[in-house]
């Protein structure tokens, strides 16, 4: 006689209520590291709570997360309080956790920012290291899983923007043991080979287990040391890499860095078509202004009557000739005036001239007479005379009484 088979419905009801029965798993503290943390934008946080060997999921109400007094990550250790439960729509069992507190913060987590810490020392994170990405890269390579949504959604964006650009896919693991030695390789060998002119480094989100790759040291120094531009673009928008930090630009999502990867054709030609339109109107503007200048300056006397600047100029000359011969014949004029009155002033103290009045000059031996002390009786004295000169004989002489 074949078994009655139950509905999976009933089956997860059953499971349920065994579990809703436990007094233990009603009320159970656990402790463990955060992982695939998400506070979802309703106040409720979903993570999974892990140590070496296992995990299981945990949902944090918001009715509950007003008891936190720090913020959850990635990488945390922490001691919860809960109910295990079971979610018969999924099928899967989880923790309600009812209360939370720090235990530390977990390996993967310390060593994230050991390294990240270390190479920032090292410099690997300088911008002056940056590379700037070209504008309109002819070959984009892609070093991502070969399958999933990462490379059609960087195809489908790329191929948008940019019909004509080859994208170049180098397959590697993503995540995984030994992923970081393909990632590395990789690198390498689009270096080495000249593969393209640059490339984009992506994956999908995950936890930090899932993201680990990206955040080994050999990987950041290959991205460091590559002569290509890189772009990373490793899990969501808040999700951040060692990888992010140590390449030329990091990009939020691998459809972002698609985006920035190159620039937008279509974009281009209209800008291009812009300038064109704006440069034919500023030609055109130019060009008229030109011409109105052309026309006003062919207007102009210069042109219309090109020796009436010239005759002005002659005009000009003349009447500065004419100033300057009458200020030379005003000084002449008034020097020759001068001359005159001095003249007149020099005839008028002329000895000749008291010789016309009937005077006459006495010298002996060659000097004038002033004082009757200069000469005695018996000499001989000559007087000047109008007409002429006589010489005389003194024979007796008269002291004057007053000096006359």
């Amino acid at each position: 006689m074949r078994p009655v088979a139950i509905t999976v419905s009933d089956l997860n009801k059953y499971i349920k209520n065994k579990v809703d029965e436990d007094e233990y798993l009603n009320n159970v503290y656990v402790k463990g590291e955060i992982s695939n943390f998400k506070h979802h934008y309703t106040g409720h946080m979903y993570f999974t709570l892990k140590d070496d060997k296992s995990l299981i999921k945990c949902v944090m109400f918001k009715s509950s997360t007003s008891t936190l007094t720090f913020v959850p990550k990635d990488g945390m250790k922490v001691l919860i309080l809960g109910t295990v439960a079971v979610y018969e729509a999924g099928g899967v069992y989880q923790i309600y956790c009812k209360a939370m507190q720090e235990d530390g913060i977990g390996d993967l987590y310390k060593a994230y920012e050991e390294l990240k810490n270390k190479l920032e020392k090292e410099g690997l994170f300088d911008k002056s290291h940056k590379k700037k990405i070209p504008l309109m890269p002819k070959t984009i390579g892609v070093l991502t899983s070969q399958t999933g949504a990462v490379i059609r959604d960087i195809i489908n964006v790329s191929t948008r923007r940019n019909p004509n650009v080859h994208i170049k896919l180098y397959p590697i693991p993503v995540q995984g043991k030994g992923a970081e030695v393909k990632i590395v390789e990789a690198i390498k060998t689009m270096n080495e080979l000249k593969l393209s002119d640059v490339i984009i480094l992506a994956r999908g989100g995950g936890s930090i287990e899932d993201l680990w790759p990206f955040n080994e040291e050999i990987v950041a120094r290959a991205i460091y040391e590559s002569e290509i531009p890189i772009i990373s673009a490793v899990g969501h928008e808040t999700d951040f890499s060692i990888s992010d930090f140590v390449a030329d630009l990091r990009a939020p999502t691998p459809s972002a860095a698609a985006e920035l990867a190159q620039a937008d054709v279509y974009e281009l030609n209209m800008k291009i078509q812009n300038y064109r339109n704006r440069y034919k109107q500023a030609l055109k503007k130019k060009i008229e202004f030109m011409s109105l200048r052309y026309e006003k300056v062919m207007a102009s006397r210069v042109f219309t009557d090109p020796l009436k600047r010239v005759n002005e100029n002659y005009v000009d000359i003349d009447m500065k000739i004419k100033r300057m011969q009458n200020a030379i014949q005003k000084i002449l004029n008034e020097n020759k005036t001068k001359a005159q009155s001095y003249t007149l002033k020099l005839d008028a103290l002329s000895p000749l001239k008291t010789l016309a009045r009937g005077y006459s000059i006495a010298q002996y031996d060659g000097k004038i007479l002033k004082s009757t002390k200069q000469i005695k009786e018996n000499d001989e004295i000559d007087l000047r005379l109008e007409d002429g000169k006589v010489i005389a004989s003194v024979e007796q002489i008269i002291i004057a009484d007053n000096g006359v």
